[in-house]
């Protein structure tokens, strides 16, 4: 593969694994980190840059540097702290002040001096928007960015510059939105980045405007989206269409208001899609786990239904869907979903037919060898079992058990409930107390034990525990890690049906579990039941009974 040069050198000499002709910049730290609810620490940044760099993104851009303690403090850390194997670190700020140089700008100053090798400026391309918003002239907006530019060249560093509302100020005024693309390019900025910041274009609008403004400057261009329209990855998409070769997108489309253009799909069409080369080789494999890895720094749960990384994204519910994967997955997945480091995934519901059934029994290591009589038994369970309300493609652990009971003939037991009894006690203080006493049998043994929680299932949980932990010493190492309570349509209010889920960790793996009941602690106990009994198969314990 060939490398073009770059201001500091070859990027083979920089370590980067491909060339300089289409470029993946990723924006999370600074962009991404304007989504509300995310507010991210120093530390929270240097793990991100980290996760990015081992993805393979071309650029990072870090934050702006003197706009804020933290940013400044990141981009110094991050130099002492991080040895980047696959990105360049990127400065973010803004043009001059009117009226001033360069040269004497202290914001300018400040992105020198966080040492970033690159930089990019924002600057305005709206002609309302430098007169309402800068309130200067349009001839000296054009001033603050040749000056800008040609300082920050000079000083040996890589300039970008994103030209804020591109669209709405091409659609106002093209001529001039235009002559700001080319007095950057003129000046030496390596990439002049159309920027639809409202988010409000749709991919037809983009890719025409990004056509024109091709031809008629001459610059090399890039496409930042925001996702206002849900158009984000699309537009992203049209604009490389129209000859864009730089992409600024953010981890999972996080960004203010609705987000920005999802880095993942976006790579993900650019590799498997546009067959274009922008990560080292074997990096999309750890494409989902990077997405995952970034969302726990984040603190948001990752999302389901995201493409190619969501545990969804390969999951097959309808029987018709299962019935063709068994003859080829192909003929229902649009790609082989390991490539991106994802898995397919049957679900198992009323929805479910043979196939299902014997795909999701192979996931789970179940061989049914054909057996169609097993295997309609076990699809008439099911629908049997969800008509009355548990669901089973979000307890796999639930189905594993009910799929063993019926190819093996027998449920496996290693304990038998006598009974369970919580109480809840409404204190004159306001406060309450919960207790739970359980009877249960173990090898032949009868247990009573009694504990207390900050909850009645808390504490039916932790009887439990003390009750069967002395006979089997591996549910010493389970956590129950969520619980989720759902109430089931009805007629009869208070008492209508209630659906627990309840998923369970031992510290390598987690299990979900269901349980359905006429009131949630009888549906608590029944998926409480289902994860002791499915962690001490984890475990490799033979049943007692």
């Amino acid at each position: 593969m060939t490398t073009q040069p770059t201001e500091s050198g070859t990027a083979a000499d920089l370590g980067h694994p491909v060339d300089d002709s289409f470029h993946v910049f990723d924006t999370t730290l600074r962009d991404g980190a304007q989504r509300e609810g995310i507010n991210l620490t120093v530390a929270d940044k240097l793990t991100i840059a980290r996760h990015l760099d081992d993805f393979g993104v071309a650029f990072i851009e870090g934050g702006w540097p003197g706009a804020n303690p933290r940013d400044t403090e990141f981009f110094s850390r991050a130099q002492q702290e991080i040895t980047f194997r696959n990105a360049q670190l990127v400065a973010f700020g803004a043009t001059r002040r009117p009226g001033a140089t360069a040269a004497e700008d202290p914001q300018v100053k400040a992105l020198l001096d966080s040492g970033a090798p690159v930089i990019t400026l924002v600057a305005k391309s709206h002609d309302r928007h430098v007169e309402l918003a800068l309130r200067t002239t349009l001839d000296e907006n054009l001033e603050m960015v040749r000056d800008t530019v040609s300082h920050l060249r000079a000083q040996g560093r890589r300039v970008f510059v994103d030209c804020e509302h591109f669209f709405d100020g091409y659609r106002a005024n093209p001529a001039y939105a235009k002559a700001v693309v080319r007095t950057a390019a003129e000046a030496g900025a390596d990439v002049v980045v159309l920027c639809d910041t409202n988010g409000g274009m749709l991919p037809a609008q983009i890719q025409a405007v990004v056509s024109t403004v091709l031809a008629d400057t001459g610059a090399r261009l890039g496409i930042h989206a925001q996702d206002d329209t849900g158009c984000a990855v699309a537009n992203t998409l049209a604009a490389v269409d129209a000859g864009a070769t730089h992409v600024q997108c953010t981890a999972n489309g996080y960004g203010e208001r609705v987000g920005n253009a999802n880095l993942f799909p976006v790579v993900a069409a650019l590799e498997l899609k546009y067959d274009k080369r922008v990560l080292p080789p074997g990096a999309l494999a750890e494409m989902t786990r990077i997405s995952h890895a970034i969302a726990e720094v984040v603190n948001l749960t990752p999302s389901t239904h995201q493409p190619y990384v969501g545990v969804s994204a390969f999951a097959h519910k309808a029987g018709l869907h299962a019935s063709a994967i068994k003859v080829d997955p192909d003929l229902y997945q649009h790609i082989d979903p390991e490539r991106v480091g994802n898995t397919m995934r049957m679900l198992v519901s009323d929805m479910a037919g043979r196939a299902s059934i014997e795909l999701k029994g192979r996931e789970l290591g179940i061989e049914l060898g054909g057996d169609r009589e097993l295997v309609g038994r076990v699809v008439e369970r099911v629908k049997e079992r969800e008509l009355k309300g548990y669901t089973y493609e979000a307890a796999d652990a639930s189905f594993e058990l009910l799929l063993r009971a019926e190819a093996e003939g027998r449920a496996r037991r290693y304990f038998r409930t006598e009974s369970w009894r919580a109480i809840v006690e409404d204190r004159p203080d306001g406060s309450h107390a919960n207790e739970a006493t359980v009877k249960l049998w173990a090898k032949g043994e009868r247990i009573v034990a009694t504990a207390e929680g900050n909850g009645p299932v808390n504490a039916l949980d932790r009887a439990m525990r003390v009750g069967l932990e002395r006979i089997y010493p591996p549910l010493a190492k389970l956590e129950l890690v969520d619980y989720k309570v759902r109430i089931l349509e009805g007629r009869h209010g208070t008492e209508s049906t209630t659906r627990v889920l309840i998923t369970t960790g031992d510290g390598e793996g987690e299990w979900s579990t269901v349980g359905v009941g006429a009131n949630v602690i009888a549906a608590s106990w029944e998926a409480l039941e289902d994860a002791y009994t499915y962690g001490l198969l984890r475990a490799g314990v033979d049943p007692a009974e």
